[in-house]
C-alpha cells in the first residue's frame, strides 16, 4: 500500500477521533526491508523510521541520514544492555526502555555524554512471559525510578498480544501514561493503527502496510 494511502488513513482516523490533524506521527518500520524500498519512502519525503536491530541500523542509516537531512530513526525493538552505547549514538528515540539495568546504563551514559535520546517505557500489557516490557502493575514504580535517574521520558509503548482485541491494551497504556504524566503513546501497527489512534496514539509503527512483506532475517 502506498505511503500516501497510509497517511490518508491516519488523517481519517485522527478526524474520526476528534483529534488535530498531524497529531499522530507515522514511524515507517524499515527493519529487514530492501534498500530500494526504503529509499523510495525517503524519496517520497518521509523522514521518520523505526528499526528493531542495532547492528542493522548501524549498517544503513548513517549514510541515508547524510543523504536525506532531517531523517529520524527510532529504536522499536528490544535493546540489549551491551548495545546501549551504540544505540544512544544511532537513535533519536528508544521505545523499549523496559528494565532497571537498562535504565541505569542509559542514565550513566546520558550523564557522561550530556545528551540522550528521548525514551518510551515499554509496558507488557498482556503480561506475556515471552515478551519484553515492564508488567502493568510495576509501571508506575518503574517510571518514577527512571525519572529519579533524569532519563528523558517521552511516553509509554506497548505491543498487544497477537490474536487478541488490541483495544483494551491501548486503553490500559493510555491510563498508565495519563496518570504518570507521559504525553506520548507509541502503539498501533499495520493491522490496528486506526484503533490505536482512537485510543490516543501519538506514534504508530507501520511496516508491512508501507513496504510489503519483509525478507527473513539472516542467521547471525
Amino acid at each position: 500500500m502506498p505511503l500516501s494511502d497510509i497517511r490518508a488513513r491516519i488523517a481519517r482516523a485522527e478526524a474520526a477521533a476528534g483529534r488535530a490533524p498531524g497529531s499522530v506521527r507515522l514511524i515507517a518500520v524499515s527493519k529487514l526491508q530492501p534498500a530500494d524500498r526504503v529509499r523510495a519512502v525517503l524519496d517520497a519525503g518521509h523522514r521518520l523510521f523505526g528499526e528493531n536491530y542495532v547492528q542493522e541500523a548501524a549498517q544503513k542509516w548513517p549514510a541515508w541520514r547524510a543523504a536525506y537531512p532531517g531523517t529520524e530513526v527510532h529504536l522499536i525493538g528490544p535493546l540489549q544492555t551491551n548495545k546501549a552505547r551504540q544505540a544512544v549514538e544511532l537513535f533519536g528515540c528508544i521505545h523499549t526502555l523496559d528494565r532497571p539495568g537498562l535504565a541505569e546504563r542509559l542514565a550513566r551514559m546520558a550523564q557522561a555524554r550530556g545528551v540522550s535520546p528521548s525514551m518510551f517505557v515499554q509496558v507488557n500489557t498482556g503480561a506475556e512471559p515471552q515478551k519484553a516490557g515492564v508488567m502493568p502493575q510495576m509501571a508506575d514504580e518503574f517510571i518514577a525510578a527512571c525519572r529519579m535517574m533524569d532519563l528523558p521520558l517521552e511516553g509509554a509503548m506497548c505491543i498487544p498480544p497477537e490474536g487478541q482485541d488490541p483495544a483494551p491494551h491501548f486503553a490500559l497504556l493510555r491510563e498508565i501514561g495519563a496518570r504518570n504524566g507521559l504525553p506520548g503513546l507509541s502503539m498501533g501497527m499495520s493491522g490496528d493503527f486506526e484503533v490505536a489512534i482512537a485510543h490516543g496514539a501519538t506514534h504508530v509503527r507501520v511496516g508491512s502496510a508501507i513496504f510489503g512483506d519483509r525478507a527473513p532475517r539472516a542467521a547471525s
